[in-house]
């Protein structure tokens, strides 16, 4: 009887092992389907003296080109994409375009695996733009008998940084993988407890 009561048992802890196992690899499926950025070229924050000829993003899964949309904006929300985006499986880049010094910022927008819209955007600064134009210097009066009048010289114009709409990832809710998983424990509990009053049953 001890010996039937201790393989039983055995066999229960099996058939729980098998299970949560299982509950343990489940919640991996919906991350896998979850795309996200993992990189870009110029990096986030970056600092950068001289303009790269373009502007690299990198994702955790393939990106679907009818879905996956990229922009490019420097100083004064002045588009600085210079061409379409380019794709290669992961990673999709676009010719840049510099301007003025200041901030740039690439948003993006895409579609994950999971048919959930995804944003963001990764921002670096410009360090060196293009030179301005030279400000024409005034004339004096021609008007010999004119008493010297000041000529104001117009203030130059400073640049500022551009201020882009925030975007935000939007992420998914996984509170149903775990519904899954506690209907899983408690079927293949049950189906133990089942095979053991079966078994109980035959050598009773």
């Amino acid at each position: 009887m001890g010996g039937r009561i201790a393989r039983l048992t055995r066999f229960g802890a099996a058939v729980f092992g098998v299970a949560f196992g299982v509950s343990l690899l489940m919640p991996a499926v919906p991350a896998a389907a979850h795309n996200q950025l993992t990189g870009s070229s110029p990096r986030d924050g970056a600092r950068v003296a001289e303009a790269p000829e373009r502007v690299e993003l990198r994702f955790l899964a393939r990106l679907d080109e009818d879905t996956t949309k990229v922009t490019v904006t420097g100083p004064d929300n002045v588009d600085a994409a210079g061409g379409e985006p380019r794709f290669s499986g992961n990673r999709v880049s676009v010719p840049f375009t510099p301007g003025a010094a200041g901030l740039y910022v690439v948003g993006y927008r895409l579609v994950s695996g999971d048919g959930h819209p995804i944003t963001g955007e990764v921002r670096f600064t410009l360090t060196t733009g293009t030179p301005a134009d030279p400000t024409p210097e005034p004339t004096a009066a021609a008007d010999p008998t004119a008493i010297g009048t000041a000529a104001s010289t117009p203030a130059p114009v400073t640049p500022e940084a551009a201020t882009p709409m925030p975007m935000s990832d939007e992420s998914s809710g996984g509170g149903w993988w775990w519904a899954a998983v506690a209907v899983l424990l408690l079927l293949a509990v049950l189906a133990a407890a089942r095979l053991i009053r079966r078994r109980a049953a035959r050598r009773g």
